[in-house]
């Protein structure tokens, strides 16, 4: 018994030591920084997020406490019990106003120039006194805006003393004022309320009549004030900047990652058997669902729920504040009668198109819900032609059987005579042409809709759903901000062409997790326009997390292009399985893009039995493939050059770090263009067994790092008309030529840190090439 006292002693005096070697991080304040009780909910402080930005070594502790301000939070002994705790090393981050200027009460009231400066000079001193470290954070902005909409400051002198004070005395600052100040108005007089305490009734219990409060924060707007916090530690470049935590990503912080809101309902459930539906499997339900969707949007919003059943279906439009819930052993059958979709003006890969109504839809909608463990079916196969190369000879007889009519070449299986005559369109059925909805009836079995069409649409939340047989796209959100998907899982036919998972196109902020896709195409897709619409648009697909998530057959796993023409920009990419995809990550364009794709960061993805290449950066998407096939020459053809115009697009800036692949035709492909290499790409840590290593063309900037490169073909990698090219510590196995360089735009091509006396001949130079272009640096560190 005494040995178990005296390990439990040594365990606690262990934990003790281990609390008094960390750096204690303080936090005084008042209450839009400070702890909130679990039945405060939603309310949440920003000092309640920023501990999950500091490693390890840190500890914070939140004294904020609501309602208090400098005088107050002095004369309570609030702050005596923060500077007793005080050691050599820790810090104190120090942020009042909003109840300093509070003249009506005299036990908060401390005037700007006086005792307000006075008591941050108390609090700057007795910190310093103790070997600690003060830092001054001017208060945080509440949100208001005029009958014009321009922000109104409401903060008087309370800031400008804060910094007046800190440039005296030599202390590090945070201008949270002027930071949370530019974040309020780029959400706009709408959109910054998610950033406060902006609640309809019903939501949450402590606020059972709803809520309006523009100076308390919602959990989203503590996390984008916390962010701005820590950025503001690293502005100011101050020690306690060497303790904040690092993402998983290439030299980004945690803080440093996109942020969303995700929205909450009514618990309000609407059952569509109130309002008529039958769960037969005949009956169309469209009318009932439709019924109870607007019901609950007139009642402010709430769950409309699909019980357990079999409900047939048209077309079902999402309105705002409403859920739509598929229950566990649901099935939501989308009819497959093509005559319950209308023909509408929308969208077709990245273009203003007519096509009929998608099965589910929503557009200009705030605050939208998909959930539930159901199963959506979108009735794919009667809109779906079907190529011959693509199914088996029984398939194809039995295809043949069932109906339908095939193409001249009897290659192509149309569902129908209009699908099959759309398909000879010349033009296809673009906005532009002048025609309207009516002048495509004769082709309407032509215009499969895509399942899921979200536009312009704010606040989503996918979860739990499983979306299944899409006439085309399955989810596709356009224009949308504040994407929440989770744990949704998509399958389409292997052969079902344009039967993407997802396309995020021109969408802003948002998370993708633990979502599992297995399609006919592209699985997880980002887009933003395509060609001229697209440029005019301007509107890039741009923060957004992507995690967690698994890709079965797909054309790409993670897939950007190749209508990208708004760009795309800082996407963070991890911990991801692609698992027998043509492509693992794809990154496709084309001449007459246009567009930026830039600020790419993937990391930790693991692909087997990939079919093509484990990654691509392809600018060359959908025309003639600028590299010989079958071993037909031993040279990689030249390509000419064209003008350069807002119709070429551009790749730079990717970090790729910590991938594995097991089986690929090629490990690393980048085709750039003459007039536009690919730029700025670093793939570090890598392991790939496949047939070619790497093959580089029309590059600039590549780094590879720790790379191993198990191939079949005896040359690793070469290198053409690319320049900066950079390869440290690379592995290989069966080899006769490491690295062949051709091209006489070809330079700066270096070699280190590489055992190169494994391979036959270290260098082969092609046509056109000057040895003087390439530099060995073998085992110098």
């Amino acid at each position: 018994m005494k040995k178990i006292l005296g390990i439990i002693f040594c365990v606690i005096l262990m934990a003790f030591k281990s609390a008094d070697d960390k750096v204690t991080v303080f936090l005084i304040g008042d209450s839009t920084c400070a702890n909130k009780a679990p039945a405060d909910s939603p309310e949440t402080g920003w000092g309640m997020v920023f501990p999950n930005y500091f490693n390890e070594a840190v500890q914070v502790q939140n004294h904020a406490v609501n309602g208090r301000s400098t005088k107050s939070f002095i004369t309570e002994k609030r702050w005596d019990a923060v500077s007793q705790q005080l050691k050599k090393g820790d810090w104190v981050l120090i942020q009042f106003g909003h109840n300093d200027q509070k003249i009506n009460d005299s036990t908060r009231y401390a005037a700007p120039q006086t005792t307000y400066r006075n008591n941050l000079i108390k609090f700057i001193n007795e910190t310093r006194a103790k070997g600690a470290n003060p830092v001054l954070i001017t208060p945080v902005m509440r949100r208001k805006f005029d009958s014009n909409g321009q922000f109104v400051d409401q903060h008087g002198e309370y800031p400008a003393v804060v910094k007046a004070v800190a440039k005296e005395f030599g202390v590090a600052f945070i201008d949270l004022h002027a930071k949370s100040k530019a974040v309020i108005e780029q959400h706009g007089v709408e959109g910054s309320k998610k950033l406060f305490m902006h609640y309809i009734g019903g939501v949450f219990g402590k606020f059972p009549k709803g809520v309006t409060d523009d100076t308390h924060f919602s959990k989203y707007g503590a996390s984008v004030m916390a962010s701005l916090v820590a950025e503001g530690i690293v502005e100011a470049n101050v020690g306690l900047k060497s303790f904040l935590k690092k993402s998983e990503f290439h030299e980004k912080y945690e803080f440093e990652l996109p942020k969303y809101y995700t929205p909450v309902f009514k618990k309000d459930t609407f059952n569509i058997i109130r309002y008529g539906a039958k769960s037969n499997g005949i009956t169309l339900n469209t009318e009932a669902i439709n019924h109870a969707i607007t019901i609950c949007a007139e009642s402010g919003g709430g769950t409309v729920l699909i019980p357990s059943g079999l409900w047939l279906t048209g077309p079902v439009v999402l309105k705002s504040n409403v859920n739509l819930h598929v229950a566990k052993g649901a099935i939501l059958q989308f009819s497959r009668n093509i005559d319950d979709y209308p023909i509408i003006a929308t969208t077709w890969e990245g273009e203003e198109a007519y096509r009929c109504q998608a099965p589910i839809s929503g557009v200009d909608l705030i605050d939208i819900g998909l959930t539930g463990e159901g199963v959506i079916d979108g009735g794919g196969d009667v809109w779906r032609a079907i190529q011959k190369r693509k199914q088996t000879e029984p398939q194809w007889k039995k295809l043949i059987k069932s109906g339908g009519v095939l193409d001249e070449e009897q290659n192509t299986w149309y569902p129908n005579e209009q699908s099959r005559k759309g398909a000879k369109v010349v033009g296809g059925t673009k906005l532009t042409n002048g025609k309207t909805a009516k002048d495509y009836e004769d082709i309407k079995g032509f215009l499969r809709p895509n399942m899921l069409s979200l536009t312009r649409c704010k606040f989503i939340l996918l979860e739990s759903i499983h979306l299944q047989n899409s006439p085309a796209w399955t989810i596709h959100p356009l224009l949308c901000d504040h994407i929440t998907m989770r744990n949704v899982d998509v399958k389409n036919y292997w052969y079902a062409q344009n039967s993407d998972g997802v396309d995020l196109e021109s969408c802003r902020n948002g998370i993708m997790e633990n979502c599992t896709f297995d399609t006919g195409d592209d699985g997880i897709t980002i887009k933003s326009g395509r060609d001229e619409q697209g440029r005019k648009r301007g509107v890039p697909t741009e923060n957004f997390i992507i995690k967690d998530c698994k890709v079965y057959h797909a054309h790409g796993g993670f897939v950007i292009g190749s209508e990208m023409s708004g760009g795309v920009r800082n996407m963070y990419v991890s911990n991801c399985s692609f698992l027998g995809t043509d492509v693992g990550l794809r990154f496709k364009t084309a001449r007459g893009r246009g567009g930026i794709v830039e600020n790419i960061y993937v990391n930790n993805i693991q692909m087997t039995e990939i079919v093509g290449d484990a990654v691509l950066f392809d600018m060359y998407y959908a025309k003639k493939d600028p590299i010989a096939l079958n071993g037909e020459s031993d040279e990689l053809p030249e390509m000419d050059a064209q003008p350069l115009s807002e119709a070429t697009p551009q790749f730079r800036d990717f970090y790729v770090t910590n991938i594995n692949c097991l089986g690929a035709e090629t490990g690393i492909k980048v085709r750039g263009l003459p007039e536009m290499s690919v730029k700025n790409v670093l793939i570090e840590n890598a392991v790939l067994q496949v047939n070619t290593g790497l093959l580089c063309i029309e590059a600039e900037n590549i780094s590879l790092k720790n790379v191993t490169l198990i191939t079949k073909d005896k040359t690793t990698m070469q290198v053409q008309n690319s320049k900066n090219i950079s390869l440290d510590d690379i592995r290989y196995e069966n080899t006769e030529v490491l690295l062949k360089i051709s091209g006489e735009r070809s330079q700066g091509i270096k070699l280190s840190n590489t055992n190169t006396s494994k391979a036959k001949k270290e260098v082969e130079f092609g046509k056109k090439v000057s040895k003087n272009i390439y530099s060995n640096y073998s085992n110098q560190k």
